[in-house]
């Protein structure tokens, strides 16, 4: 079943005909892009199409040759103070240094420093949102532990509370499930789909892997040669016509049996040609008998 949003509602953050460039190299042409309150929106696309230059120009670290990034209540973002930009949004970039000597709660108190003047003082609401970004990321029992003591899935949910911790309405996250193992890339697209849903926070998401996508995302803008290709739902955007083309390789596309989510397999040259492993019986797995000559049982 898909997910609605009130479509309604104003952006929290836009980007409108945004032209951005390396020097000279114009790698992004005229993007459009709405990030709404309580959606997430997934980027994807193929390697250079401008996902990570798109999400970087939304978050002020890449300034736009023409175009402009906006809050609801500010034309420019690029007016803004640093501070007061970093207390509307915030991004979780695809690597971070691990500090050395601290803890998780220290390392999640620095996302406060937009509310801090200069000597960290003046922040009464500081403990509420460290407590908060801690508890709802699910790492309250490790607050104590040192940073580099965690594993890279504890950590990526560290620096997720980190920024959570800056108490924003948009977050930004650039291929948050990159070297994480199963396990933790479902806890990772969790938690972004219940801080949509449950706290309405605007999540703009670069993803590699389409059937995360289709599993997190409410709205999936596909980019191609740095322009915006298709966007929509994920049963709008993800279809075999259109990511084959994209992507130059065949993508089967079918729907979830259960979900009716799009489920995405790119088929390779030797896909056709292998065949599926025969099924072990159980009992020979138990018994570690080759499949070959176990015997059924008797009767």
């Amino acid at each position: 079943m898909a997910r609605s949003f009130p479509a309604a509602l104003p952006a929290a953050l836009s980007g409108a005909n945004l032209h951005l460039s390396y020097g000279t190299h114009e790698v992004v042409h005229g993007v459009d892009l709405d990030l709404t309150r309580g959606c997430v929106t997934a980027l994807i696309g193929p390697n250079g199409s401008g996902k990570s230059t798109v999400l970087r120009s939304l978050a002020r670290l890449h300034r736009a040759e023409t175009g402009a990034v906006s809050l609801e209540d500010v034309e420019d973002v690029m007016t803004l103070h640093p501070k007061a930009f970093a207390r509307r949004v915030t991004m979780l970039s695809q690597s971070r240094p691990t500090p050395g000597g601290v803890t998780v709660r220290d390392v999640v108190g620095f996302g406060r420093h937009p509310y801090r003047g200069r000597f960290r003082t003046s922040d009464p609401d500081g403990p509420r949102a460290i407590e908060h970004a801690l508890d709802i990321t699910g790492v309250s029992e490790m607050a104590g532990r040192g940073v580099d003591e965690l594993s890279g899935g504890e950590l990526q949910r560290v620096w997720l509370a980190t920024c959570l911790a800056q108490d924003t309405e948009v977050l930004l996250l650039d291929e948050p499930t990159n070297h994480l193992d199963l396990r933790y890339q479902m806890d990772l697209l969790d938690l972004v789909r219940d801080l949509a849903t449950e706290h309405r926070v605007a999540i703009g998401v670069v993803l590699h892997d389409l059937n995360h996508a289709a599993t997190v995302a409410d709205r999936v803008v596909l980019l191609q040669h740095g322009g915006v290709r298709a966007v929509g739902t994920p049963g709008e955007v993800l279809t075999t016509e259109l990511l084959s083309e994209v992507y130059g390789i065949h993508v089967d596309v079918h729907a979830h049996p259960v979900s009716q989510r799009p489920v995405c397999e790119p088929r390779s040259r030797h896909a056709a040609a292998r065949q599926p492993a025969p099924l072990v019986p159980h009992h020979a797995q138990l018994g570690r008998i080759p499949a070959e000559h176990a015997q059924p049982a008797a009767v």
